[in-house]
């Protein structure tokens, strides 16, 4: 088979043609430039000269053909402005997740076909399989990396059938420490590479001083809610039916200034995420304080002292049926219907016993044990054994 791999210029993707090209197949490298835009990140503190020059390296080791596409443009449209534009609502977008599904398994595929290939590769640790269904159709199952420290499957968890039908994932049945002695014995200039933190546009800039330069800083005030005040709301009332439990449980608490005490100020709730402690520049507590709701409205920032705090947690989420997502359409929901899974609501948390549910209303997850931090923009993502089958946008 003719292969395109997306040579990121990091050892994965370097093992993953190396792997691909010992298996017989004609390999082509192509390096994405993601971002070129010095006006809202620091420029030399961007790594994609560096990660371009390591891919070229590993092509010309390999003997395989090289080429760098700029993807800068469609990169901002679909990725980077599509993250202030969630920010500025309240939201926490999940950027590596929209990139698989809007830039490498989109438009890079497309360029990738019209180049002659027959699939495309990747380094993500994540693995495929298929099956033959009754009607003589291909169903393309995404799975779980064998490496349980490395599983990328989460950011994979937007892909429909027709981007896995072209897809491969070369390293998904090997660990990283293996990948990284494959590389080695082929004296590969990314062998001993660290792993790339973060997205490549914001390079080594925090998060809310790259939002800062294109979202308005606006002070406002930090609210501390105490515990007492947050176990009164968590008591369950009587429901007379499932949905409406759902509803009740998946509902965030709506903080008034009232509730709580003024005690600091910040720089605009669009810079903050449910669940941050760092960067609050509160003292005085036993404990570290976590925010817990934010009001973009008004500016206001709720926290709660300690991770246990219990305004952190809820029991069950909503997702709007058209944020739903389903890899594996043959297993969708019908109104009324539910299914027992495993599910996570951001990478590297581990799976959690869970139950969704179908309604005309929306979807719901309600898990077995509350979870800390849901944060509105997130991607929750269910699972039934090592099989990734759908994902939605939290609401």
């Amino acid at each position: 088979m003719k292969i395109v791999v997306g040579l990121s210029g990091g050892v994965d993707s370097s093992v993953a043609a190396y792997l691909l090209q010992k298996q017989g197949h004609e390999v082509i490298g192509l390096f994405m430039r993601n971002w070129n835009d010095a006006s809202v990140t620091l420029e030399d503190e961007c790594p994609w000269i560096e990660d371009s020059n390591d891919a070229l390296l590993v092509a010309k080791k390999l003997g395989i053909p090289f080429q760098v596409i700029d993807m800068s443009e469609l990169y901002k449209e679909r990725i980077v402005d599509y993250m202030f534009a969630e920010y500025e609502k309240g939201r926490t977008p999940n950027p590596d997740v929209l990139c698989n599904r809007e830039v490498k398994f989109d438009v890079f595929l497309e360029t990738a076909l019209s180049l002659g290939a027959d699939k495309v590769a990747t380094g993500h640790y994540a693995r495929l399989d298929s099956f033959t269904n009754e009607n003589g159709e291909e169903v393309y199952q995404l799975l779980a990396g064998k490496d349980n420290n490395k599983d990328q499957s989460y950011f994979l968890c937007q892909l429909n059938q027709k981007q896995l039908s072209k897809a491969l994932f070369p390293i998904g049945e090997l660990t990283k420490p293996e990948v990284r002695e494959i590389a080695r014995e082929m004296e590969l200039a990314t062998a001993d590479k660290k792993d790339s933190q973060g997205l490549c546009f914001i390079g080594k800039v925090s998060l809310p001083t790259f939002l800062q330069q294109q979202l308005k800083a606006k002070e406002g005030e930090i609210v501390e809610i105490f515990s007492d005040f947050a176990e009164y709301h968590k008591e369950k009332p009587e429901f007379s039916s499932k949905l409406e439990e759902l509803e009740y449980l998946s509902a965030k608490i709506h903080y008034k200034k009232s509730d709580g005490k003024v005690i600091g100020k910040h720089q605009g709730a669009q810079f903050y995420t449910i669940g941050q402690s760092k960067g609050l520049g509160i003292g005085g507590h036993k404990e570290s304080c976590f925010l817990i709701s934010r009001d973009m409205e008004n500016n206001l920032v709720y926290v709660g002292e300690g991770r246990n705090f219990p305004g952190l947690f809820r029991k069950a989420l909503k997702i709007d049926n058209s944020e739903l997502h389903w890899v594996r359409e043959d297993l969708r929901l019908k109104n009324g219907e539910s299914m027992e899974v495993m599910a996570r609501i951001r990478y590297r948390q581990p799976l959690e016993k869970a139950t969704l549910y179908q309604f005309e209303e929306g979807f719901f997850i309600e898990f077995q044990n509350p979870q800390s931090a849901i944060a509105e923009g997130q991607f929750a993502a269910w699972y039934v054994g090592d099989e990734l089958l759908g994902s939605g946008v939290i609401s």
